[in-house]
Formats: C-alpha cells, structure tokens, sequence
C-alpha cells in the first residue's frame, strides 16, 4: 500500500481516538483495547515479523500484570514507575524464557513457550502478593508525575492513548529498521541468513525480549486502568487469544493486530447483545444463547478467516488495494 495512504488513515484512526470520548464510546472499554491492540501488535512482532510461534506470551502480559499492580499498590510507586517495573519484567521474562526457547523451532519452540506461561501461571495461583484465585485488587491510578490524578477518566484515557501510541511507533521503527529485514530475512529463510554472517539466534533472542516487554508494558497499563489483575491474565487461553488476534487480523502488517484486537475484544464484551438482536430479527432463539459461547464463536470466526482470509482481514485489504493501485 502507497505510503502516503497508510500515513493518512493512521492519521484518521489516531484522530478518531482523540475524538472518542467526546463522541459516546466508553473510555475504560476503549482504553482496554488499546491495551489488547498494543499486545497484539508486540506478538504480531515475533510471530509475523520473525516466523516465531509462542504459546506463552500471556506470562509477560500477566506476570508484569501482577509485579507493576504490586508495585503501585503495596511499594506505593507512580504510575510511570509502576508501567517501567512491569515493562522490566516483562523483558526480563522474555530473555530468561528465550535463551532457552529459540534454541528449538517450530511445535517445539512453541511449546516450551507453553510450559513456560503454565510454570508462571501455577506461580501466580500459589504466591501470596497474586491474591491466588481472588486476583490482585484495588491497585490505585494515582498521580502521573505527582502532577496528574489518573483517577479522571479522561486524563487516564489520554495517557493510555499516548503509551499505546509510543509502543506502537516503536514497533512501526522496529520493523522498518535494518534489524527489522533481518527479522524479515530469517522468517523467510534462516539458513541464508546464517550463511550471510548473521547471528540468528542473537536476532531472535532480541526480538523476543522486545516482544515480551511490549506485551508487559501492555499488562502494566491493563492493570493501572482496571485496577486489578487476574488470573485470566496469565492463563493459556489469553496466549489463544491473542494468537487468534493476530491471525484475524493479518500476520505481518501492521494494522493486522489493531484490526484483530478490536474485532476480537468487541465480540468478547457485545457478543451477547448481538446474540439478542440477532434472534429478534430471525426469530431464532438459539441467537440469544452466543453469549454463553464465546468460545464456539470465536472458533467459527478463526475457521471462516482461516479458510476465506488466509492473509487475514487487514492482509486481503492491503492486497486488493495494492491491486487496484497497480
């Protein structure tokens, strides 16, 4: 797609941004997708920038989840301090996981990726500071800076903009950067990398660690806007889901994952109300049981974009205009 088009709907999407809370949308619901979108857009990074699968990038969201909800809350850190502890972790669980993980490939990579995220997930039922099965509650928004009281939702909207923002331009240079075709370079073909005199292994090493600090940076900020985390965050589910985010979306672009996200968290939070609606208009009861199976629904809309969309939504958009644009 032609630069300038890209730049100018980014422009329209971060205007509508903006502009949301003055136009009816939610702003804790807006707020938590953005989050999701930033999580998204950090696996998208390993997986469709690097050829990395991970079964566990819900350890990084929730483990920093958790640390930065603890920080803030017992330690009594800001609010900038407390999403700098969770980013932290999250890099710190991104290099210790990786230096052993990417040492395989493939179902094996992946699922040492998974033993890892159920070790943190047994850790988070067991520690004391988690609040196990009850979650870590009553976290405080705070000041940000001493100056902002984060607890006006519009100021606390704002600043989860701005984070997102700057997570997601760092990714857009990550990309876009000489190590960025390095990664593209050893997803396609990672034995002409080596042959070139790159070291692969160091490559995805750091590609991991810089996924896993996004993905806690995005768990900090969850936490900081909900005022808790739970177990939900660290269970093998949300590695699932965001997977399901990225594929829906379109691996390897970069509105791939902000596409996913949106649609994915929308189902999940008005999956009901469009089960009711849907079985008014049809006069099919079964409708107005889709808000007890998100599960099956989310199911049918990976097998429709699997089988329909195999570049995924945002992926079938960019080819067909790059078509047209020819």
């Amino acid at each position: 797609m032609n630069r300038r088009l890209s730049l100018s709907l980014y422009l329209l999407l971060l205007l509508g941004l903006v502009l949301a809370p003055f136009l009816g949308a939610y702003p804790v619901f807006v707020m938590k997708l953005l989050c999701f979108a930033l999580f998204a857009s950090a696996f998208n990074l390993l997986l469709g920038y690097t050829g990395l699968l991970s079964f566990g990038h819900a350890a990084f969201l929730g483990g920093s989840a958790y640390v930065a909800g603890h920080a803030m809350k017992v330690w009594g850190l800001t609010p900038e301090l407390g999403l700098l502890v969770g980013t932290l972790t999250g890099a710190a669980l991104g290099w210790l996981f990786g230096l052993l993980a990417i040492r395989r490939q493939g179902i094996y990579f992946a699922m040492i990726t998974l033993a890892f995220a159920q070790m943190v997930f047994f850790l988070a039922v067991q520690l004391k500071f988690t609040g196990g099965e009850d979650g870590l509650q009553g976290v405080p928004r705070g000041r940000l800076f001493g100056l902002i009281d984060l607890r006006s939702e519009l100021a606390m909207y704002y600043f989860t903009l701005v984070v997102c923002v700057l997570g997601f331009l760092l990714i857009v240079r990550t990309t876009r950067s000489p190590f960025g075709q390095v990664l593209k370079g050893i997803k396609e073909n990672e034995a002409r990398a080596l042959s070139l005199g790159y070291d692969t292994q160091r490559f995805k090493l750091l590609a991991f660690v810089i996924s896993a600090a996004l993905s806690g940076l995005a768990g900090s900020l969850k936490t900081l806007v909900l005022g808790f985390a739970s177990l939900s965050d660290v269970h093998w589910s949300t590695s699932g889901q965001v997977i399901l985010m990225s594929l829906v979306g379109g691996l390897g672009t970069l509105s791939g994952p902000l596409a996913g996200a949106a649609i994915v968290v929308w189902l999940e939070n008005r999956i009901g109300e469009l089960g009711q609606w849907l079985a008014r208009l049809s006069s099919v009861d079964w409708f107005g049981t889709l808000g007890e199976s998100v599960s099956m629904v989310m199911g049918l809309i990976f097998l429709v974009c699997v089988l329909s969309f195999r570049r995924g939504l945002m992926g079938e958009v960019i080819a067909f205009v790059q078509r047209r644009w020819r």
